[in-house]
């Protein structure tokens, strides 16, 4: 550690002189300039850490720090930043602006390591830093190329490091930072959110004050709601969850009180806490920074650099399979209600080209391979639960406790209620369902056949347990004669809107896709295929479901904020399809039943099933959930193999006898 402290500040009193030398020729010098002004910042936080100063900062101070970290990329600001790849390359050129945007934006992780109290990683990234510098300080002597290659080098090179750290935070329950944060702070003095040195904006110390004008019996019943959701889980899947000892933890900043009270729940259940920066995030100031980086691994994604990679991961879990294999799952708390975000497609941007999609896809199934041995799916199990954020708007109390409401409506009801709809979907040779007015989805949905329809079940009875709310039936359909077009008019996935967006299958794998967001059709499938295939040249129909929650459905619709909801919500409210894994992926071979006792025997399909002979083929690494809503639904009907047609939902309403409760939301 010394030899590391010695190089920090080798490396931070080198660049405290950066900004008055006139070494590098303009316009290189003013980029150069910011950058180490930043990082120097950075090093007069690391100082108040150190000194425990930072501790008695008044709220005033600590906000003033937090904007000035961040304020570069605020959109006010962004324009005429460096981290915007825009304005890096009209400044300084095609040639090196990408690449000296992407070295802006990787001196932003600096502030997080010195947070956490980790030099060396900050230490490496200054280091590379003054290496470029010292680059353009004999520029006449370099070329693009050696620079190039030293960024190579450093993301290869240090893959041991970095990867190592992942794999430890993901797993390990002895890195106690955010669970130091969470259980040890005042958290009525809201000064704690600070302490972790990722952006604070309006929405986590609106949350935070929010949740401190509630009762610690209200603040204790959320936190059982989403406990309880884990536990259940695994008494649903027949897993034994005394066999583990850690859970995986996720939140937003802001959520403190109700995860303090979670830890002490999940503790009766034998569990440490393992929160992990990623685990625990922020409200994004400006997301159209985020999208221009999504790619910046196009600069040294290559071959090697995956094969690099992969073994790391495989070292690092392997040194740890011990505590890995106490891994009980993750236990998430989502967010909901940020302002719609439609990001601009910047050429400026970093782009993955068609063999580095091909490597990422393949770097993705495999890591999610080596998790799985390490972290077995048969074996763990988890829950996720949404509530909204201060920036819903001026009815944001009142929507969280209306989310309140949602998350607990009772399962005993809504179970007799979907069994209903299993029953007779469990009839059926094909679902088809069909839009109505300009949706124009029409779709057959191949069911598999029932060898014991006495014993076995098509589709999953989902409660009030891993996936929070209740309000779903659904299955792995077959692919092969399952044909048509998905269809609606806009849509929410992974925070990025799509408006008309329609895919065709035909043998439930996606042939064709479009959408109306851009001008071009070029732009358009890029898009899709970049954020919703994750480039992958196709995929499967992985899930087909009925949403029931229709009490969501109408309280979304009351205050007119469909479009805030996060899917975990959406996907209740009205049929769904999921691209990518089925929701068995890597537990296909675990026996699932429904509380009547039958088995669900729909748990994998054509390309899962591959992975008996080939593994690589049989997984995708996504699964993303696209919904129709009820007022864009012609009909859902089951038809069986002698041709009987039996209606589920006609012109958006439930008309399958029993069925009459989900309907009382639509009258009210």
């Amino acid at each position: 550690m010394d030899i590391i402290l010695e190089r920090y500040n080798i490396a931070i009193n080198r660049i405290k002189e950066i900004p008055e030398e006139e070494t590098v020729e303009k316009p290189f010098r003013d980029y150069f300039q910011k950058a180490a002004v930043f990082i120097i910042g950075v090093d007069k936080i690391n100082q108040l850490i150190q000194s425990g100063e930072m501790e008695i900062l008044s709220l005033e101070q600590l906000e003033e720090i937090n904007a000035r970290s961040y304020s570069e990329i605020y959109k006010e600001n962004y324009e005429t930043s460096y981290a915007n790849p825009e304005y890096a390359v009209s400044v300084l050129g095609q040639e090196y602006g990408q690449l000296l945007c992407y070295l802006y934006t990787k001196n932003r992780e600096i502030l997080r390591y010195i947070y956490m109290k980790r030099p060396e990683p900050a230490v490496l990234q200054m280091e590379l830093f003054i290496e470029i510098y010292n680059y353009f300080e004999n520029r006449n002597e370099v070329q693009y190329k050696d620079i190039e290659e030293t960024v190579y080098s450093f993301e290869k090179d240090n893959t041991e490091i970095f990867v190592d750290y992942m794999v430890d935070d993901r797993i390990n329950p002895d890195n106690i930072f955010a669970v130091d944060i969470v259980m040890n702070s005042d958290l009525e003095d809201i000064r704690y959110l600070y302490r972790y040195g990722e952006h604070i904006g309006p929405n986590e110390t609106g949350m935070a004050k929010y949740l401190n004008s509630l009762g610690q019996e209200e603040i204790d019943r959320l936190a059982k709601v989403y406990t309880e959701g884990y536990r259940i889980g695994f008494i649903n899947t027949g897993k034994d969850l005394s066999k583990k000892g850690t859970v995986d933890i996720r939140y937003n900043i802001g959520f403190e009180r109700i995860i303090r009270a979670a830890i002490k729940n999940f503790a009766d259940m034998g569990l440490k806490p393992v929160i992990y920066p990623g685990g625990y995030t922020t409200t994004m100031p400006n997301k159209q920074y985020w999208f221009d980086h999504k790619f910046d691994e196009a600069l040294y994604l290559d071959k090697a650099y995956v094969k690099r990679k992969l073994e790391v991961a495989r070292q690092s879990y392997e040194s740890r399979k011990d505590v890995a294999a106490m891994m009980a799952g993750p236990a998430v708390i989502e967010i909901f209600g940020e302002t719609p975000f439609a990001p601009e497609n910047k050429k400026q941007a970093y782009q993955l080209s068609d063999e580095q999609q091909k490597l990422k896809v393949e770097y993705m199934t495999e890591y999610q391979r080596i998790v799985q041995d390490y972290i077995r799916g048969e074996e763990r199990s988890f829950t996720i639960i949404a509530f909204p954020i201060p920036e819903f708007g001026d009815n944001f109390e009142e929507m969280f406790q209306e989310t309140v409401k949602i998350n607990t409506l009772d399962p005993e009801k809504y179970g007799v209620v979907q069994q209903k709809l299993i029953d007779a979907l469990d009839k059926a040779d094909y679902v088809r369902v069909v839009g109505r007015g300009e949706n124009q989805t029409y779709l057959n949905v191949q069911m598999h056949e029932l060898k014991n329809p006495l014993k076995e079940t098509n589709f999953e009875n989902c409660l009030a347990d891993v996936n929070i709310p209740l309000g779903e039936v659904f299955t792995s359909p077959k692919l092969a004669g399952t044909n048509g077009i998905l269809h609606v008019s806009q849509v929410y996935l992974n925070e990025l809107k799509y408006k008309d967006l329609q895919i065709t299958f035909e043998d439930g794998k996606i042939k064709d896709y479009t959408c109306k967001n851009f001008d071009t059709e070029e732009e358009n499938k890029k898009y899709i295929k970049e954020n919703v295939m994750f480039n992958h040249d196709t995929l499967p129909i992985g899930e087909f479901a009925i949403g029931t929650n229709t009490t969501a459905y109408v309280i979304a619709n009351k205050y007119d904020v469909v479009y805030k909801l996060p899917i975990l919500i959406v996907e209740k409210m009205g049929p769904h399809f999921a691209v990518g894994d089925t929701c068995y992926s890597w537990q296909e071979d675990v026996k699932t039943y429904n509380p009547d006792g039958k088995e669900i025997v729909a748990r994998e399909n054509e390309i899962s099933a591959l992975r008996k002979t080939d593994v690589s083929k049989a997984y995708f690494g996504c699964h993303t959930d696209i919904t129709i809503p009820y007022d864009e639904l012609g009909e859902i009907t089951a038809v069986t193999k002698e041709g009987e047609e039996v209606y589920i939902i006609r012109d958006g309403r439930f008309v399958l006898e029993g069925t009459e409760l989900l309907n009382e939301a639509f009258e009210k």
